[in-house]
C-alpha cells in the first residue's frame, strides 16, 4: 500500500509536467498592436501611474490577486528541517489550493536563510510584488518573531497559516462542539498538548473568544507549562499557570476539552477515561492522531472527536480557512489579517455548518445523510458555499476594523451570521 502511494505521489508530481503550478498570460499578445501594449511603449503608461500613486498597482498589475507562499523549510509537514528546496512541493501544493478554492494566484518562494533576520529581510524586499504573504512551515519559536516583524514592516496581510489557519479551524469546530455538549467556552477546562505554532496560536484565539486563561493547561515535552518552570520561552510563558499538576495525565483529569497538535499515540485510554463527562477530543497529529478514533470511541461513548484525517468525521483541515481568508482580505485590499478578521472567519465557518448539507457533498463523501451534530461540527472542504460565508465575513471585519483600503465588493452577499 505504502509503495503504491509513494509511486503514485512521485508520478503525480513528475508527469506530464514536473511540478504542480505554472504561470498564465491573461491578456492577448498575438499582434503588433497588442505587443506594443503589453510591453514597450504602452507599458510605460501604468509605470507612470504607479510611480505617482502606488495603489494604482492594484488596477494595472496582478498584485491584488497574488499571494506569496514562503518558507525557509525549517518545519515541513512532519518531516522537520528538510531545507528550503525540499519544501518546494508543499509550497506548490499550497498554490494549487489557493487557486482551486479561491481563484488566488500564487508564487511559491523558498528562502535559503539560516537566521530569522535574513529571512525577514528577504521577504521585506520582495513584498511589493504581492497583495499578501502566506508564511508556511517555519519552525517555532522563530515563526512568531518573523510574523510579528513582517506584519509591522509591511502594509499587506502577513499570515502564518500553521499558526492562525489551524487556530481558526480548531476554534470553529470547538465552539460548535461545546454548544452540542451544552458547555460554555468561558467555563470549559482545556488541555493543549503541543506548545508550538499551532498550539500557541489556537490558545490565543480561544482566549480572545472568551476562554479563561486559568482554565487552559498547555503541555509540552517536559510536562505542564507551569509558572515555576525556568526553561520557558516568552511564548510559552504567556500560558504558564500556577498548579500542582505536572504531567499530561494530571492535566487530562476532569478536563472538558483536549486539543492535540503534537505527535501520535501520546494519549492513553486511562487519560481519556479520566476526562469530564461529555468530553471533546481534537487529536490532530497527522497522519497518526494522539489517540486513535477507534480506541477513543471504545473508551468513551459520550465524546465528540475531531482529527486531521479525511477518513474520519470532523477533519480539521486548513484548506477550510486560508484560501477564503485571503480572498476576503484581498478583495478589500486589506493591510493586515487581524484578530477581528480571524474571529469573523471562525463565525463564518460555524454558520455554514448549520446549513443543510448539499447533495453533491453527500455524494462526494459517500454519505446518505449529514447534519450539524457530533459527526459534523466543521464544514467539508469541497462545500462551494465556503466562498459565500467566509470571505464576506472577513472582508467586512477588515472594513469595520479599519485595515481595508477599498469598500465592500459588489459581488458579495451580506456576510452571514449565526
Amino acid at each position: 500500500m505504502f509503495e503504491n502511494l509513494k509511486k503514485e505521489a512521485l508520478d503525480y508530481h513528475e508527469f506530464p509536467t514536473p511540478g504542480k503550478i505554472a504561470t498564465q498570460v491573461t491578456k492577448p499578445c498575438s499582434s503588433q498592436t497588442e505587443l506594443s501594449l503589453a510591453y514597450t511603449p504602452g507599458v510605460a503608461e501604468p509605470v507612470r501611474a504607479i510611480a505617482v500613486e502606488p495603489d494604482a498597482a492594484y488596477r494595472f498589475t496582478s498584485k491584488g490577486n497574488l499571494v506569496a507562499v514562503i518558507t525557509d523549510g525549517s518545519a515541513v509537514l512532519g518531516l522537520g528541517n528538510v531545507g528550503a528546496l525540499a519544501g518546494k512541493p508543499v509550497m506548490e501544493g499550497k498554490g494549487v489550493l489557493f487557486k482551486r478554492f479561491a481563484n488566488i494566484d500564487v508564487f511559491d518562494i523558498e528562502v535559503d536563510a539560516r537566521e530569522p533576520e535574513a529571512f525577514i529581510d528577504t521577504v521585506t524586499r520582495i513584498a511589493p510584488t504581492f497583495g499578501g504573504i502566506n508564511l508556511e512551515d517555519i519552525a517555532a519559536p522563530s515563526c512568531f518573531e518573523i510574523e510579528r516583524i513582517l506584519s509591522e514592516r509591511l502594509d499587506i496581510p502577513v499570515f502564518h497559516d500553521d499558526q492562525h489557519g489551524t487556530a481558526i479551524i480548531i476554534c470553529a469546530g470547538l465552539l460548535n462542539a461545546l454548544e452540542l455538549k451544552g458547555k460554555r467556552l468561558e467555563e470549559a477546562r482545556m488541555v493543549c498538548l503541543g506548545a508550538g505554532a499551532a498550539g500557541i496560536a489556537s490558545m490565543r484565539l480561544l482566549r480572545a473568544l472568551g476562554a479563561k486563561p486559568d482554565n487552559i493547561l498547555m503541555v509540552d515535552r517536559k510536562g505542564i507549562v507551569r509558572a515555576d518552570r525556568g526553561d520557558l520561552n516568552i511564548y510559552k510563558r504567556e500560558f504558564a499557570v500556577e498548579t500542582n499538576r505536572t504531567s499530561l495525565s494530571d492535566a487530562m483529569r476532569d478536563a472538558d476539552v483536549f486539543i492535540g497538535v503534537s505527535g501520535p499515540d501520546l494519549v492513553t485510554a486511562d487519560m481519556l477515561a479520566s476526562m469530564a463527562a461529555q468530553p471533546i477530543v481534537f487529536a490532530l497529529s497527522n497522519p497518526d492522531p494522539e489517540i486513535s478514533p477507534a480506541l477513543a470511541h471504545q473508551v468513551r461513548d459520550d465524546l465528540i472527536m475531531a482529527t486531521g484525517r479525511s477518513d474520519y468525521p470532523n477533519q480539521v483541515n486548513n484548506v477550510l480557512g486560508f484560501p477564503f481568508i485571503f480572498r476576503g482580505a484581498l478583495d478589500v485590499r486589506a493591510r493586515a489579517i487581524n484578530q477581528a478578521m480571524q474571529v469573523a472567519a471562525v463565525e463564518g465557518l460555524r454558520a455554514l455548518t448549520r446549513q443543510p448539507v448539499l447533495p453533491e457533498i453527500l455524494q462526494a463523501y459517500q454519505l446518505e445523510h449529514l447534519e450539524f451534530g457530533p459527526d459534523y461540527i466543521i464544514p467539508k472542504p469541497f462545500d462551494p458555499r465556503l466562498m459565500d460565508f467566509v470571505p464576506p465575513a472577513v472582508a467586512q471585519a477588515a472594513i469595520d476594523s479599519g485595515v481595508a483600503r477599498s469598500g465592500y465588493p459588489g459581488h458579495y452577499k451580506a456576510a452571514p451570521h449565526l
